[in-house]
């Protein structure tokens, strides 16, 4: 398969699809969002637009008159990387993620070394490898917490939503 874009899902968020030298992880943007790509991956990143609803978390609290804010859900993954355990680790989390209608931001360690290291200084293991998950300052955990947690259904609590 050559490289190339395609939009993924419902048409009822953007979506950016690389293939190619990268995994093919879709990630939900707003339209501002859609940044260039560096150059060494600018032919297989392209934005795709669309209309964005609002996160069901952006209605005013009762009594305040000011919206609240939610913490941004990150997964940290890598687009360059040999493993295939990495990569499948990677697709899992996005995929349930996706299918659960969870919001996240993804975030690839590959286009700068601070990612990584913000990655595991976040997860507190200098040697943290992709996916690590954090919402907001809360690290949540890695592949292994986030699949019990699929399996014993508590992800919107391992996720720190509930």
């Amino acid at each position: 398969m050559g490289s190339g874009i395609w939009e993924v899902g419902d048409g009822i968020r953007n979506v950016h699809y690389a293939t190619g030298g990268g995994l093919g992880l879709p990630v939900s943007v707003p339209d501002a969002a859609c940044p260039e790509p560096p150059p060494p991956l600018a032919a297989a990143v392209t934005c795709v637009r669309g209309p964005l609803p609002a996160p069901p978390s952006a209605s005013p609290s009762a009594g305040s008159g000011r919206q609240r804010s939610m913490s941004t859900l990150k997964v940290y993954s890598t687009s360059v990387t040999g493993s295939r355990e990495i990569k499948s680790q990677q697709s899992e989390v996005t995929r349930i993620l996706d299918g659960k209608n969870i919001k996240y931001e993804l975030v690839d360690i590959s286009q700068d070394n601070a990612l990584r290291e913000e990655m595991r200084a976040k997860a507190g293991n200098p040697k943290a490898i992709p996916p690590q998950i954090v919402n907001g300052d809360h690290y949540c955990g890695d592949y292994e917490l986030f699949v019990e947690a699929v399996e014993q259904n508590t992800l919107q609590e391992f996720l720190k939503l509930a």
